[in-house]
């Protein structure tokens, strides 16, 4: 088959997803909008070239219904000639659509195509889509009397099983802030990043989310965010120590990458940055619903015939400081490689934005640091994981 290559990638800086945060004052498509044609000027590619855009969104109501992504084409100024479509695998979304992306340039079905994201979760808040109806139906109770958790419980099922201390998931969190803010001092975002400009002629060039104070001692003083009564008749003996600073937060945010063919970088004189190694996608309990980081990253290693210390880097989205550190403990990967620029707990989990944020970010990991390989992985809504290799060029 042949290659699939990453020309380039942007992102929006992040927003606090709430009222009032930097970016909620700007509707999610032209969010989007405003991300897909700062990554066709940075390439120079014309819009009329690209064959397909395929975009994440996770909660899809609202202002981001309607499949957004092709309502982004439009507001971006795209030719109507130019498709697009919307996947969901929750916070993979994204990354998915790489890997769809990927998939249509390696078949020699597609030359150029956009894989992005967006999630504005100041506008169209997590769960508004299904909060007063019921997702699963009969088949899902009956399988799973006790009934799926959301994520925050989750979350505290694999700190418990995986032994992982408040303290601990309190010094990672604090370790991504600041992370991320030496990053941002160096100016090592300063090519992924995208400066937005709001309704209001305001210009957004941070990550808003980043708190680079962000100590040990503060965050031990947050109060668990996820006990519930409920989970604790199920999953007697919990300890309750996930809190809102060793989580993600709330996250408004948009991020695009351009996939290309061998014969598109010939003809228009592209120069890509890295070439998509191998992809893979897996499943795994529903309930304790992060771990398949695990066995998605044992799979695409194995078809990669790689092993986890041929990557140079690697980033596990941070949705919850226990995934990284279980993912960590699986595969004892130095900790100075993994997460290097900080990760969602400083720079947000936009839901649907994530996986081409990671993507991003581990471009520019990768090109500061000289390293060939990098990995990436993240943990969805529904026990599933994505994991991406890439090869710097």
């Amino acid at each position: 088959m042949a290659e699939a290559y990453l020309i380039d990638a942007v992102r929006t800086p992040s927003g606090r997803g709430k009222a009032g945060g930097a970016l909620s004052g700007i509707h999610p498509a032209d969010l989007l909008a405003a991300t897909l044609r700062g990554l066709l000027e940075r390439t120079g590619v014309a819009p009329e070239l690209i064959d397909d855009v395929i975009g994440g969104c996770v909660t899809q109501a609202g202002e981001q219904a309607m499949n957004i992504t092709r309502q982004a084409v439009l507001a971006a100024g795209f030719p109507h000639t130019v498709p697009a479509t919307t996947v969901d695998r929750q916070c993979g979304s994204s990354q998915q659509a790489v890997h769809f992306a990927a998939h249509a340039v390696a078949a020699g079905a597609q030359d150029l195509v956009v894989a992005c994201g967006v999630e504005s979760m100041s506008r169209a808040p997590m769960w508004s889509n299904w909060l007063d109806r019921d997702p699963y139906g009969p088949g899902i109770a009956a399988r799973y009397p006790e009934g799926l958790v959301k994520q925050g419980i989750a979350a505290e099922l694999v700190a418990d099983r995986w032994s992982i201390s408040r303290s601990e998931m309190d010094e990672y969190a604090a370790r991504s802030h600041q992370r991320a803010a030496e990053a941002a001092d160096n100016g090592w975002f300063a090519h992924e990043l995208l400066p937005i400009t709001d309704p209001a002629g305001r210009r957004v060039d941070r990550d808003e989310t980043v708190r680079p104070g962000t100590t040990v001692e503060d965050l031990a003083g947050l109060r668990p965010a996820f006990r519930d009564e409920s989970a604790g008749e199920h999953f007697p003996g919990l300890a309750f120590q996930i809190t809102a600073g060793n989580s993600s937060p709330l996250t408004d945010g948009a991020s695009a990458v351009l996939v290309a063919s061998a014969e598109a970088i010939r003809r228009y004189g592209l120069s890509p940055l890295a070439r998509v190694h191998r992809t893979a996608v897996a499943g795994a309990d529903p309930t304790l619903m992060l771990t398949a980081v695990l066995p998605a990253t044992a799979q695409v290693l194995t078809r990669a015939g790689l092993t986890i210390h041929d990557m140079d880097a690697v980033e596990v989205n941070e949705a919850f400081a226990c995934v990284p550190l279980m993912w960590q403990r699986e595969f004892a990967f130095p900790a100075e490689r993994l997460n290097r620029h900080g990760g969602a707990i400083a720079l947000g989990h936009p839901l649907g934005s994530s996986g081409t944020r990671l993507l991003t970010t581990l471009l520019s990991t990768l090109t500061r640091t000289g390293g060939r390989y990098g990995l990436q992985t993240m943990c969805e809504a529904g026990g599933m994981a994505n994991a991406l290799i890439i090869e710097r060029l």
